[in-house]
Parts: C-alpha cells; structure tokens; sequence
C-alpha cells in the first residue's frame, strides 16, 4: 500500500503527550505531528533519528502531519502509525499473502462480537463459515536479536480480545489472532510476558482454547512510499 499523501523525511525531537511528536524538517523548521501510536514505542525512539511524516491540509484536523516511519535505535525502520496494521493485513487478504486465511468471499471490517462488547478487526466469510480475525501492530524490537516481542505496555484491551477469541474457538468458532509486524528485520515474534504477564496468561489460554496465532512481516520503503505486508514469521 501506498501512504496517504508524500513522505518527507525529517529528524526526531521528541514525543510527549503520547500523541504528539515534534519534527525537524529538512528546511530546519519544526513540526508537531500526530503520533497515533498508543503504545510506549519502546525502543523505537532516538532523539535526532531519521523519521517520516506525511502531511495534510484538513482544516478539521490541528495537527497538520502524521507521522509515520521511525528509524529505531537499532537501525531497523518501525512503521509506528499503528492504525496502518489493519489496512496492511487487509491488503494482504486480499492479495492471498495470508495464505492461512485465503479463500473467503467476503470480508467485514469491525464487527460487534463476543460477551466483552468487543469489535472483531475482519470478520471474513467462507460460504455458511465465519471466521473473527483480530490485528496487533508489532513494533518492539531488540539490539542483539532478530525477534520481535508483543506488547510493548501493559494492554487490558489486548487481553479482552484474547478472551473473546478464546470463547470464540471453545464454541467451535475458528478464530485468528494476526500480528503484523511493522518493523524492518525480524525473523519471528514473541509475547513480552517480562512487560504483561497478564496478556502472555492469556495468549496461552487463548492457544490452548484452539485460538490461531499467525505472525506476518512487512517490507517498508521509504523513498517510494510504500509498505507491504511479505513474508510469515516464525513464533518463538
């Protein structure tokens, strides 16, 4: 997919108030940009690091860029626009990367389910069949290893999805959780029980309920504008 608009490349001041990020343009101006990221970003952030931003001209909106690539500090690129993760995989459906899932007829996005009043991310169709998919942006990467790790802060709601999930497959419901991980080379993902041991509990309740767990990685081009969900990762 392409990004929404031209990406420029800017440099990393800061981000504060978790959804503001100041950048420093090439013409050495500074802009505030959104972060529509909700996570802790760990290990994504570097002051002074290459980030890419696209901007935009609604008079709706107060910040008037988005930004949406980081250079992490470990010299991986970090899609960190979460809110990218689910057109990424629905792209992917569509195009039958997600092999697991290939097939259906149609696809439902945010659909009501489960006893939690959660929102499934696809609902797709197989003939009389549903299956409920939920997506998690992955970002969190390490210095000295290939293997990415989710979540990166403590999520309740990543949990209540686990739980929905699960109640899901024991009623016979196939059900898929996907990870897309947004970030440049990795080999595989994890579940970071050290930062939500809750979240990890609950994974393996989720596994263990019949829940299937799919890890896909993405290609991020900068220079073109394009990011693409490629390759199955490894579970670790």
């Amino acid at each position: 997919m392409q990004f929404d608009g031209v990406l420029e490349q800017g440099r990393l001041l800061k981000r504060y108030k978790r959804f503001f990020a100041d950048i420093e343009c090439a013409d050495a101006s500074v802009l505030t940009a959104h972060c529509p990221n909700t996570g802790s970003m760990l290990n994504c952030l570097q002051v002074g690091a290459p980030a890419w931003f696209v901007r935009n001209d609604d008079p709706k909106r107060k910040l008037k860029a988005t930004l949406e690539i980081l250079q992490t500090p470990h010299g991986r690129l970090a899609c960190v626009n979460t809110g990218r993760a689910n057109a990424l995989v629905e792209e992917a459906l569509h195009k039958g990367v997600i092999s697991e899932l290939a097939g259906f007829d149609r696809l439902h996005r945010e659909v009501r389910y489960g006893e939690e009043n959660s929102r499934a991310d696809f609902c797709l169709d197989y003939g009389a069949e549903q299956v409920f998919v939920e997506v998690k942006s992955v970002t969190l990467g390490f210095a000295d290893s290939s293997v990415a790790a989710f979540p990166d802060a403590v999520t309740e709601r990543g949990s209540k999805h686990l739980r929905e999930l699960a109640r899901l497959a024991q009623a016979g419901q196939r059900s898929v959780l996907v990870y897309c991980v947004n970030l440049s080379g990795i080999s595989a993902v994890r579940v970071a029980a050290e930062i939500d041991p809750a979240y990890a509990a609950a994974l393996e309740a989720a596994k263990t309920a019949g829940v299937e767990v799919l890890a896909y990685g993405v290609d991020i081009f900068p220079d073109a504008g394009r990011i693409a969900v490629a390759r199955k990762l490894a579970l670790v």
